[in-house]
């Protein structure tokens, strides 16, 4: 996986709230993996440290109950609200999400390869509010660092003791020569679900045969390492049963990327010569784009137009968090690895891609392992308690084809220089498995999305 190298500003505010290094919290985002994790860390050894750490969180809240408010309904923020109302039920927890219906990122890459529907990503708030999260619709204005609280556009004030911002990614628009919002509208990057994502669906449907698909991909840090990759062969899977004699040209402004080996060897077993990668030292680099023409310009002065040109941007944190003060100049939020607070600005606490990571990938597993740490650290704090040190976890699934999975399993833990990988924890699906282990794995990857979202979306039993 890939390491976010992002020079760290000197902490700040890393012993204030209450904060403590004496005692540890391992619950992570491992718990609902669909397959045992591997390596020194355990799925028993990670139960049985979680299990050591509820005592903790039995009977919080005294006195005035506290208020939680959260920016961002998406795996980092439904993830938190779950949690905060089920470890500590005192606690007053305030959800902000601008839309009633969330489709998710993951699994919407199966979408464009038709053998899955948008319905099937489309999640509601309900199951939260029946857990006695206060879910509000709305878009943010600001954030009232002095009287801690939250502007909205429809001129109400929310207050908080905590809040967590979870706002995700935004474009950065300028970051691309030639690439902006009208220009998405012909070259869709389709990182965020939703209309994007039909309309990159509609230009493959249309599209005729012997057309070349472009897909230009950044350098990281962006959401989801792997999901370019799993997105050409998504793509391939539509094109070889309706449009064989087209082509997939990735551009990549990488020299490699997570489980490349893994895909390579998919891309030719499942759909040999359709696809082609070309890397950064090979002149893939995408330095302009020219919407008119559907053309990108590589870093050679290559020219090449593309019948569908699929532009994924550089991202930066969303723009509340941008706007608010929580992220460098790199566009990226810095947080304390232990609570998850902002290094930038006291009293809030961040979780999902909106923030830097370091070992840890930008993928919806990690943000529910580190909004369950950060949950926990609010716990703690409002309750004048240790803040207990938590371990995290990501595994991460790609499909080739409905019954062809690849994953990726790593663990990490909190220091004082960051989030570090566990060594020899997690594992890489082998290369050479036969079709029954790649079909396994698919039916893991389901496994893994119906598992993740009833837990964050899932009515009480």
């Amino acid at each position: 996986m890939p390491v976010n190298s992002t020079q760290k500003k000197p902490r700040s505010f890393l012993r204030s709230g209450g904060f403590s290094r004496s005692h540890s919290f391992p619950y992570s985002q491992g718990l609902s993996c669909s397959r045992p994790l591997h390596g020194s860390l355990g799925r028993r050894r990670f139960l049985g440290l979680a299990a050591a750490a509820l005592p903790f969180l039995k009977g919080c809240g005294v006195g005035a109950r506290p208020r939680v408010v959260i920016i961002g309904g998406g795996f980092a923020g439904a993830t938190a609200a779950r949690y905060l109302r089920q470890w500590d039920p005192s606690i007053t927890v305030t959800l902000i999400n601008r839309k009633k219906i969330y489709l998710t990122c993951p699994f919407s890459n199966y979408i464009i390869g038709g053998f899955r529907r948008m319905r099937d990503i489309r999640h509601d708030y309900q199951g939260l509010a029946a857990r006695g999260v206060d879910m509000v619709y709305g878009t943010v204005l600001g954030i009232d660092h002095d009287h801690r609280r939250v502007r909205m556009q429809d001129g109400q004030n929310i207050p908080y003791d905590r809040l967590m911002v979870a706002p995700g990614i935004d474009m950065v628009w300028d970051g691309l020569p030639g690439y902006d919002q009208a220009a998405a509208e012909v070259m869709p990057h389709a990182w965020e679900a939703g209309p994007q994502t039909l309309l990159l669906t509609d230009q493959l449907r249309t599209m005729e045969d012997g057309g070349l698909v472009i897909i230009t991909v950044p350098e990281y840090p962006y959401r989801c390492p792997p999901a370019p990759y799993e997105r050409a062969a998504c793509i391939a899977y539509y094109l070889s049963r309706h449009k064989p004699n087209s082509k997939i040209l990735i551009l990549d402004a990488k020299d490699t990327f997570t489980k490349k080996k893994l895909f390579i060897q998919g891309w030719n077993d499942l759909y040999p010569g359709m696809i082609e990668w070309v890397p950064k030292r090979r002149g893939g680099e995408v330095v302009a784009v020219e919407p008119d023409s559907r053309s990108v310009i590589t870093d050679g002065g290559g020219k090449i137009r593309g019948d569908v040109v699929n532009v994924i941007p550089p991202q930066q944190a969303g723009a509340i968090a941008v706007q608010s003060g929580l992220a460098e100049d790199d566009g990226w939020c810095p947080v304390d690895a232990y609570t998850l607070q902002s290094r930038l600005v006291e009293g809030i606490h961040l979780a999902g891609d909106s923030i830097i990571p370091d070992a840890m990938p930008k993928s919806g597993f990690s943000a529910n392992s580190q909004a369950k740490a950060c949950a926990a650290a609010l716990v703690a704090l409002l309750n004048d308690r240790p803040v207990l040190e938590p371990v995290f976890a990501n595994t991460c699934y790609s499909m080739l084809a409905p019954d062809y999975g690849i994953s990726i399993a790593g663990m990490y833990r909190a220091t004082e220089n960051g989030i570090v990988a566990v060594s020899g924890a997690g594992g890489v699906s082998p290369l050479d498995a036969g079709p029954k282990f790649r079909a396994a794995e698919a039916r893991y990857a389901q496994g893994w999305y119906d598992s993740m979202t009833d837990e964050m979306f899932g009515s009480p039993s």
